[in-house]
């Protein structure tokens, strides 16, 4: 899958770190500890100093058996990466300054408490800044995304709002190395089984000599480049377009371009239709049905009174679907093929009215019309769990409260809504939190 992710910059490989370094014996695939990536000094001052004794050694000795047990894991890997047919000169350069990075298991475990309302998202990340520097990054790389355009038939500003959402036009790319990223991920456990197959793909991507481990970076989570592909990924959708023999979503704008525009074709992309319309609702309209697997051809929705906002005939879809991002009170879309196509890219509905929307711009078209409902406050993690536990409590199944709105915790929300005569938008707020916390 391809994930946008927050970045964490890589800790300097300095040359006082040589003799800790991971070397892969030739015959025998014994391992050397490895060096852990050291966290950022603590601040100066007399206040911060602490004298030595047996806490310093206690830490130190935790230290030395982490790298040892790291090493053990990748002397392990090494041998089933070698029964994958990864050979021994790969395995070699790929690990041969490979280390633990602690925040990169700090990043993967952390959930922050607060969330974020879609207009909040947007307000981020579809800005009149970036629309005009995608206006300007266009000319400049025209030729490249007409390229890409003609060969996989998804259009430039879609392309290059992908582009934006992924990487800020190539401005932010991430530097953690991503073999060091995955083994980090593979050792630490909690999905290793995933880790260990994005590791093997990013040693199959280093042994088809696409990139040098050095440059081979991304964020903490293994996306890499200006795709923010994870490696198995890669494999599977990155494109040399300018014929160099490399698939470089690193440093060519070529092979960045038409990899995104490959991704996007293959995800059934529909070449001629849009990603989606604003529209309108009928006064009636049962707000459950505004579900992403509720889907039907335009014109039923158009019959039930469903209108584009411009007053122009919906988009042929044959599957079209209703999308309120922010409830009943706010914007409603009608959503196409190439919505979800977006949402292969990143499994998130914010995301992919994010990159719909900046298309959209980039491409001359205007922003939402409709307010949304700015009054209302993300719920944090905490109150998303006590509003999961509430609803279960009522006998309203959202399954084990987690924090997270899914599937489970909308269909449990539009249940109680029904129930008490609420529009049924599946959209949790404080007011519903606090009805149902109610005696």
């Amino acid at each position: 899958m391809v994930r946008m992710s927050q970045r964490t910059p890589a800790k300097p490989r300095g040359h006082g770190l040589a003799a800790t370094t991971l070397a892969l014996a030739s015959l025998g695939g014994c391992l050397a500890a490895p060096p852990v990536a050291p966290e950022a000094p603590a601040a100066s001052g007399a206040g911060s100093a602490a004298a030595p004794g047996a806490s310093g050694a206690s830490g130190a000795s935790s230290e030395s058996a982490q790298q040892q047990a790291f090493a053990r894991w990748l002397e392990a890997f090494g041998a089933f990466a070698r029964a994958q047919g990864i050979r021994e000169e790969t395995l070699r350069v790929a690990f041969a300054d490979v280390r633990y990075v602690p925040r990169v298991v700090d990043r993967d475990r952390a959930q922050p408490e607060l969330t974020r309302t879609v207009w909040d998202y947007l307000d981020r990340t579809v800005t009149p800044q970036r629309v005009s520097a995608g206006q300007e990054k266009l000319l400049q790389v025209r030729g490249e995304a007409d390229g890409a355009a003609a060969r996989f038939g998804v259009p430039p500003h879609v392309v290059l709002a992908v582009w934006a959402m992924e990487s800020n036009y190539g401005g932010n790319v991430g530097d953690v190395p991503t073999v060091d990223a995955l083994a980090t991920l593979g050792f630490e456990g909690r999905r290793e089984a995933w880790a260990r197959g994005e590791l093997l793909a990013a040693l199959k991507i280093v042994q088809a000599g696409d990139i040098e481990p050095a440059r081979m970076t991304g964020s903490w989570a293994g996306a890499m480049g200006q795709t923010q592909f994870l490696p198995s990924s890669y494999l599977a959708y990155a494109v040399d377009a300018d014929g160099d023999g490399r698939r470089d979503i690193w440093g060519s704008a070529a092979d960045v371009l038409a990899s995104m525009a490959n991704f996007l074709a293959r995800a059934g992309w529909q070449a001629d239709q849009p990603w989606g319309v604003e529209v309108r609702l009928p006064p009636a309209f049962d707000h459950a049905r505004a579900d992403l697997q509720v889907r039907q051809p335009s014109a039923r929705w158009s019959a039930e009174g469903v209108q584009s906002t411009d007053g122009a005939a919906l988009p042929e879809f044959g599957d079209g679907a209703i999308l309120l991002p922010a409830g009943a009170r706010g914007p409603a879309f009608l959503v196409g093929p190439n919505f979800r196509a977006f949402l292969r890219y990143n499994n998130s509905s914010h995301y992919a009215l994010a990159v719909g929307l900046l298309a959209q711009r980039l491409g001359g078209g205007p922003g939402v019309t409709a307010a949304w409902p700015r009054d209302l406050a993300a719920l944090t993690r905490t109150q998303l769990m006590a509003l999961q536990t509430a609803l279960n409590e009522r006998g309203f199944d959202s399954g084990t409260p987690d924090g997270m709105v899914g599937t489970a915790t909308r269909s449990a929300i539009r249940r109680y809504q029904r129930s008490v005569g609420l529009p049924a938008d599946g959209y949790p707020t404080l007011e519903l939190l606090q009805r149902l916390q109610a005696p």
